[in-house]
């Protein structure tokens, strides 16, 4: 595990810093970064989002079925049919001054790639994170895979069928959530580095178990609830 995170980290190196240049226009535009999945990349997107340390300006695009808690096989079978995310899109409202970040491993279904869809029609430019190598060989149930779609591919790196452990016949130890968590990690890093050299301010949730954390989000709250509802 620790080896395939130092290769998705030297690998992704340049993705990273254009995804990151990205969010740094869309904040000094006051715009928002929209983050979606579907079943076990539902957990990244709740990673972006209200979380200490991370964004404030994040708006989760999901739909509470898609959730493997609320039914495990329904899902799947979910996020293999048509139709939802432009629903979903309908009521999130992005334009060109956002941007999208898509959650998937395989990226073929249907809603992660409807989504990429309905994100480029609006204008949004699309970061997908997603395993390449996965990708590459599952089949494509939407005509297209999400990092044809995609402005920007961050690769997990993650080999066929997510497991990892034991090296050479896997049957366990799943890496997509490690591995997309740290992406999102070290697109973290990068934004404060570019924020600290522009004298942008980020709009970054604090703790409400330390001094003073709930009135430093109480700022943020009163910001974004307007345009992110489920706030």
């Amino acid at each position: 595990m620790r080896g395939q995170l130092q290769e998705l980290e030297g690998h992704n190196a340049a993705e990273l810093d254009a995804a990151a240049d990205l969010v740094h226009r869309v904040l000094e535009r006051d715009g928002l970064v929209y983050a979606a999945g579907s079943g076990h990349s539902l957990a990244l997107v709740l990673e972006t989002f209200y979380r200490a340390g991370g964004l404030a300006c994040v708006y989760p695009v999901f739909h509470p079925a898609l959730l493997p808690l609320a039914g495990g096989q329904a899902s799947t079978l979910l996020e293999r049919a048509g139709g939802l995310a432009d629903t979903l899109l309908a009521q999130a409202s992005p334009g060109e001054g956002d941007a999208a970040f898509i959650f998937s491993n395989s990226g073929v279904n249907p809603f992660p790639v409807e989504l990429a869809k309905g994100f480029r029609r609006a204008g949004t430019p699309v970061v997908a994170v997603v395993s390449v190598p996965h990708m590459r060989q599952a089949p494509a149930r939407a005509g297209v895979r999400l990092g044809e779609l995609a402005d920007h591919v961050i690769d997990t790196r993650v080999p066929y069928g997510d497991a990892a452990y034991p090296a050479g016949g896997s049957d366990t130890g799943a890496l997509s959530s490690l591995a997309s968590v740290y992406a999102w990690n070290l697109l973290l890093a990068r934004l404060a580095d570019r924020a600290k050299e522009s004298g942008i301010e980020l709009p970054l949730w604090t703790s409400a178990n330390v001094e003073g954390g709930e009135r430093r989000n109480a700022d943020l709250f009163a910001r974004y609830r307007s345009r992110i509802p489920v706030l």
